[in-house]
Order: structure tokens, then C-alpha cells, then sequence
């Protein structure tokens, strides 16, 4: 219980998002949204391969986000929901994750579309997209079964 872990960033991811209002809140609502990550030179090597995958997860800091909330009323709802059934920003531990498509490597730099980051945000890992591990047909998704799909939902606001 009292192990503690430090993170370093491995690098940085850029995009056209400068503050949370108006971000996509999935990079799935914004398949014309570009960013590129940049991978710090020390952790380059690790990007050997990665150019054959068409997606990529990024796992990062939601290092804009308020103090940790256990609940919250995500973006796409009214209702107060539980944090760890919500992908909102402000969690214990404030650990982002998202799906983009790879549309180039040069280098040491990704170039990445369907983001929904923050500009500047510190990158912690990328971990390949793989379908057959990956992709689930699901019967449920909780409170988003129901939830409001109305488009305005997409982008996030101030609430976080």
C-alpha cells in the first residue's frame, strides 16, 4: 500500500488544444484534429518499429486538471458519476489516455491525428494498438447506453 512510483516524461505531445474548453473530449469526435509528439532523445531508440502501427495509445499527465474528484459529471451526461466509470480529467491520480492515429515518424517526432490533448502535455508512455488484443464487441457501456450524443457534448467545456 505505501510503494510510491516516480514518473518521468518520455517526452511531450503538441497540439492545437491550448485549454481544455473546446477540446475534443475523444479523439474519435475530431478525426481532423493533428498534434505531434515528441519523443525526448534519450528514449528515440524505443520508437524503432512503431511505424508499421496505425494507431497508437498514449498514456500522459492531464497536467492542466484540477485536484482529483471522486465524483464527477462527465462531459456527455448531467448526472454525478463515480470517477472510475467516467474518463474526466480530474482523478486521484492524473493519468490521461488516448487513441490516435499515426500518420508519420521522422525521427524522434510522431505525427499523430484524432487528438484530444492538450498542448505541452508530458508524455509517460506509447503502446501500440493492436485489434486483436485490443478490440471488444461490447453489450454494455454503463451510463453511456443512455447518455445525451448530442454533438455540442464533443468538446469539453470548464467543468474540469
Amino acid at each position: 500500500m505505501g510503494t510510491r512510483w516516480t514518473f518521468r516524461p518520455i517526452g511531450v505531445i503538441r497540439s492545437e488544444w491550448k485549454q481544455a474548453a473546446g477540446t475534443p473530449i475523444q479523439g474519435a469526435f475530431a478525426p481532423e484534429s493533428t498534434g505531434v509528439v515528441e519523443v525526448f532523445p534519450e528514449y528515440a531508440e524505443g520508437l524503432r518499429d512503431v511505424e508499421g502501427f496505425s494507431h497508437l495509445w498514449l498514456l500522459y499527465v492531464f497536467h492542466q486538471a484540477g485536484p482529483g474528484k471522486l465524483v464527477v459529471i462527465p462531459y456527455m451526461d448531467d448526472t454525478p458519476r463515480g470517477v472510475f466509470a467516467t474518463r474526466a480529467p480530474r482523478r486521484p491520480n492524473p493519468i490521461g489516455l488516448s487513441l490516435v492515429r499515426l500518420v508519420r515518424v521522422e525521427g524522434p517526432v510522431l505525427h499523430i491525428a484524432e487528438v484530444d490533448i492538450l498542448d505541452g502535455t508530458p508524455l509517460l508512455d506509447i503502446k501500440p494498438y493492436v485489434g486483436r488484443f485490443d478490440h471488444r464487441d461490447v453489450a454494455r457501456q454503463g451510463w453511456l447506453d443512455a447518455a445525451d450524443h448530442d454533438e455540442k457534448r464533443h468538446r469539453a467545456d470548464d467543468r474540469f
